[in-house]
């Protein structure tokens, strides 16, 4: 199982205090525990899906896994699977291949196995009431109109309190209908907007890992903040 690779490292700095599975048995009991992260993107697979606004959750893991040499390589638990350290922290990333509305059926079993408690759970994923390129990291939530994490949702039991990356795509304009807007690629300036999002998603996301979603989340989304105000008139659809 993939997990095992982490356990020599684990073995000599950490005890797990949690009833997991049996290759957690070199634990020394005498140590604190290092609980890994769990960063999921959710998205559609397939080229079709590439590039699209529903699918900046798989951007943004695929950018954290670049930028961390992480392998997204292995199918697992219905996901594409990788796992790394980022400054010793152990890191679990994925991006379930279900379909959207069907997340919950990778990232319930994977938490599960791996018997992380939720608040080391983060989901990243596109989100219209932000203006495109805005992000907000948050500690629970609901699901609004979105599909994949109503998915997760169910799958966690109902359980919401699992942490979120939102990424803004904006609005449809006019009368457009929203399942159409989001299966849409970005316009150009769109684009350029997510780009900068995703390049700033992954050093939130190192933050998390090494520095806790609270300290994360406060320094990350003071600058959204501006970032929002800025945006608060500019469309998505603008050339």
């Amino acid at each position: 199982m993939p997990w095992n690779r982490f356990t020599p490292f684990l073995s000599k700095c950490c005890t797990s205090t949690i009833q997991t599975s049996p290759s957690y048995s070199s634990f020394s009991s005498s140590l604190s525990p290092i609980q890994p992260w769990l960063f999921v993107g959710l998205g559609n697979p397939g080229e079709k899906y590439q590039s699209t606004r529903h699918n900046v959750g798989f951007d943004m893991i695929d950018a954290f896994a670049q930028s961390q040499g992480i392998p997204l390589t292995t199918h697992y638990f219905k996901a594409l699977f990788g796992e790394g350290m980022v400054d010793g922290v152990p890191v679990l990333i994925a991006k379930p291949q279900t379909y959207m509305n069907l997340s919950g059926e990778s990232v319930g079993p994977l938490a599960a196995y791996y018997k992380l408690p939720l608040n080391r759970v983060l989901v990243a994923f596109d989100d219209m009431d932000l203006p495109c390129g805005v992000l907000r990291l948050q500690p629970k939530g609901g699901f609004g109109r979105h599909n994949g994490l109503k998915s997760v949702i169910y799958h966690f039991r109902k359980n919401r309190e699992f942490c979120r990356l939102r990424i803004g795509i904006g609005r449809p304009p006019g009368q457009m209908d929203p399942k159409a807007f989001v299966l849409q690629k970005f316009n150009r300036t769109g684009r350029e907007r997510i780009d900068s999002a995703i390049r700033e998603g992954v050093n939130i996301l190192k933050m998390v890992a090494t520095r806790g979603l609270t300290e994360a989340a406060r320094l990350s989304n003071a600058d959204q903040k501006y970032k929002l105000l800025r945006s608060h008139d500019i469309q998505t659809n603008d050339d």
